[in-house]
C-alpha cells in the first residue's frame, strides 16, 4: 500500500510534465501534417481547449495521414481501373470538345479541363428535364424503374425506409424477381439505420452494399462520406441532383417542414459517365473488379438534342480539387449574372475570392441560402461569412418557407450547375461527391424562374441586418467560423 501511495503522490505531483509533452507532441503532429493553415489552427483549437476529448477527437478524426493512406490508394486504384475504358472513348472525348467548342467556348475549355485530368469526359446527345423537390422526382424516377429491362443502380447518401422508402424498396424486390439486375450502394452514416436491413434485402434478390463502412478500425476515415445521389436505369436513364431517397424530400407527405430541392432527369450519352462513376464505387464495396461490359453502355441511337453535358466528380483521395476548380473556372468566365444556392456555405479563399472578382467586374452575384438551418453551428458558420459578401455587394437571400437544400449555379443564363455538391469545404476537399454541368438556354431559364420564386420567399441578408444581430450571436458565428475547416 505504500508504494501505491507513493506513486499516487508521485503522479498527482508531476503529472503535468507527461501531459504537457502529449499536448506538444499532438500539436506538433498536427503542424508538421501540412494540412492547410485554417485546418491546421482549428485542430489546434479543438486539441487545447477541449482537455483530454480534444486529443481522442483529433486521433479518431483528425489524423490525415490516415486518410491520405486510405483514400489515395483507392484514387489510384480507380485510375487504373478505369484506365483501358478511358483510352478506349478518347476519339469520342475529341469528337465532343469539338461540337460543344463551337456553341461554347469557354465551355469547351471546362470541359477539356475535365478530359485533360481524366476526370470526366463530355457529352451532346441529352434530354434533361429540371425537376423540383420530391414530388417531381419521385413519380418519375418509381415509372423508370417499374420499365426497367435489365438492370437498376442506385448510390445514395440517404435512404430511409419510410412510407415512400417501402414503396420503392417493394418495388425494386418485384424487379429482381422479374430477373432484372438491382444493385443498391448507400453510404453507412447517411442511411446507417437502413443499412441494417442488408442482409434481409439481400435475400429478396437485391445486390446491396455498403459504402464506407464505420468499424471501430475505420473512425479515422468515418469523416468521409458518399453524399452523391445516382440513379442509373438500363444505362440510358439517369438521375442527378441532392434530393434523396427519403419521403421528407417530398411535400406529399405530412412533412413538418416544407422541402426545397432540385434533381434532375437525364436520358442520353451524359447517363454514361454516372455509369462510369457508379460500377468504380460498386467495385470498392462490393471488392470486384471493374469490368467494362457493353450491356451497361448501351448505343444510343435516339436522337434526343444536342445539349453539351459532363459532370466533375470529388473524392477524398484526390490531390486536386476539381469540383471547386471547376467552378471557380465557370464564375470567373461569367459575364453577366451567377445565381447559387446551397444549404450550407462554408466557402474556401478562393472560391469567395471569385465571387468577389465577378462582382467587381460588373457581374451580377446572388446567393441563396436556409434561413433556418438544419445544424445550428454549420449555419452559424455560414452566417460569418456573409457579412463580407454582402460588403462587395452580393446580393444574399434566405429563404423562410422552410429548407432549401438545392445545390446549383446558374451562369449568365446558359449554364447550369445541378448535384450533390453544397458550396463549403466538406464537399469540395472531403466528400465524394459531383456536380452535373449542362449548358442548356432552356433549363437555365426554368432553375432561374424557381430562384426568382424562391426569392419572393425569401428575407435579405444585408450588413445592416447582420449589425443588428446580438452580439452573442455574432460571436458564436466568429468562433464557429474559426473550426468551419473541420465542419
Amino acid at each position: 500500500m505504500e508504494n501505491w501511495s507513493l506513486l499516487f503522490d508521485f503522479i498527482a505531483k508531476w503529472y503535468y510534465i507527461p501531459v504537457t509533452v502529449l499536448y506538444i507532441a499532438v500539436i506538433l503532429t498536427v503542424l508538421f501534417e501540412n494540412r492547410n493553415p485554417e485546418k491546421a489552427i482549428a485542430w489546434v483549437m479543438v486539441v487545447s481547449f477541449l482537455p483530454g476529448v480534444g486529443i481522442v477527437l483529433y486521433y479518431f478524426f483528425g489524423q490525415e495521414f490516415r486518410k491520405n493512406k486510405r483514400f489515395n490508394q483507392l484514387e489510384r486504384r480507380f485510375a487504373k481501373d478505369l484506365g483501358p475504358t478511358w483510352e478506349q472513348m478518347k476519339p469520342f472525348f475529341v469528337t465532343q470538345i469539338d461540337e460543344i467548342r463551337k456553341k461554347s467556348p469557354e465551355l469547351a475549355q471546362t470541359f477539356q479541363y475535365l478530359v485533360n485530368t481524366k476526370n470526366s469526359f463530355p457529352t451532346s446527345n441529352n434530354r434533361v428535364e429540371l425537376l423540383i423537390n420530391g414530388e417531381e422526382k419521385f413519380p418519375k424516377l418509381i415509372e423508370d424503374i417499374r420499365r426497367a429491362q435489365h438492370h437498376i443502380h442506385l448510390e445514395y447518401y440517404i435512404v430511409d425506409e419510410d412510407d415512400f422508402g417501402k414503396m420503392l424498396m417493394d418495388l425494386l424486390v418485384e424487379k429482381a424477381g422479374q430477373g432484372v439486375e438491382v444493385r443498391l450502394l448507400v453510404d453507412a452514416f447517411g442511411s446507417s439505420t437502413f443499412a441494417k436491413r442488408q442482409s434481409y434485402f439481400r435475400s429478396k434478390g437485391i445486390e446491396f452494399e455498403i459504402m464506407l463502412p464505420v468499424r471501430f478500425s475505420s473512425l479515422a476515415n468515418s469523416n468521409y462520406r458518399d453524399h452523391r445521389k445516382i440513379a442509373v436505369i438500363d444505362g440510358v436513364t439517369g438521375y442527378a441532383g441532392g434530393i434523396n431517397l427519403s419521403q421528407k424530400y417530398s411535400n406529399d407527405y405530412n412533412n413538418e417542414v416544407y422541402w426545397r430541392d432540385t434533381a434532375i432527369r437525364i436520358k442520353g450519352d451524359a447517363v454514361k459517365v454516372l455509369q462510369v462513376q457508379f460500377l468504380l464505387h460498386w467495385q470498392l464495396a462490393s471488392e470486384t473488379d471493374f469490368k467494362y461490359d457493353k450491356v451497361y453502355f448501351p448505343d444510343i441511337s435516339e436522337e434526343l438534342g444536342n445539349l453539351p453535358m459532363t459532370y466533375v466528380f470529388s473524392s477524398p483521395g484526390a490531390t486536386i480539387p476539381y469540383t471547386m476548380e471547376v467552378m471557380i473556372d465557370c464564375i470567373m468566365n461569367a459575364k453577366k449574372s451567377v445565381r447559387l444556392c446551397t444549404p450550407y456555405f462554408i466557402p474556401t479563399d478562393e472560391f469567395r475570392t471569385a465571387l468577389f472578382v465577378a462582382r467587381s467586374k460588373g457581374v451580377e452575384v446572388e446567393l441563396m441560402l436556409p434561413y433556418q438551418g438544419d445544424s445550428y453551428v454549420v449555419q452559424s458558420a455560414s452566417m460569418s461569412f456573409l457579412k463580407r459578401l454582402a460588403e462587395r455587394d452580393v446580393k444574399i437571400f434566405m429563404y423562410q418557407k422552410g429548407f432549401i437544400h438545392a445545390k446549383t449555379i446558374s451562369i449568365d443564363g446558359q449554364t447550369l450547375f445541378v448535384g450533390s455538391t453544397n458550396l463549403d469545404i466538406r464537399s469540395f476537399l472531403i466528400n465524394f461527391e459531383y456536380s452535373a454541368i449542362m449548358k442548356s438556354k432552356t433549363l437555365c431559364e426554368a432553375h432561374d424562374a424557381q430562384f426568382e420564386a424562391d426569392k419572393a420567399l425569401s428575407k435579405m441578408f444585408t450588413v445592416e441586418y447582420w449589425k443588428n444581430q446580438k452580439w452573442y450571436k455574432k460571436a458564436f458565428a466568429a468562433l464557429c467560423r474559426l473550426l468551419s475547416p473541420l465542419l
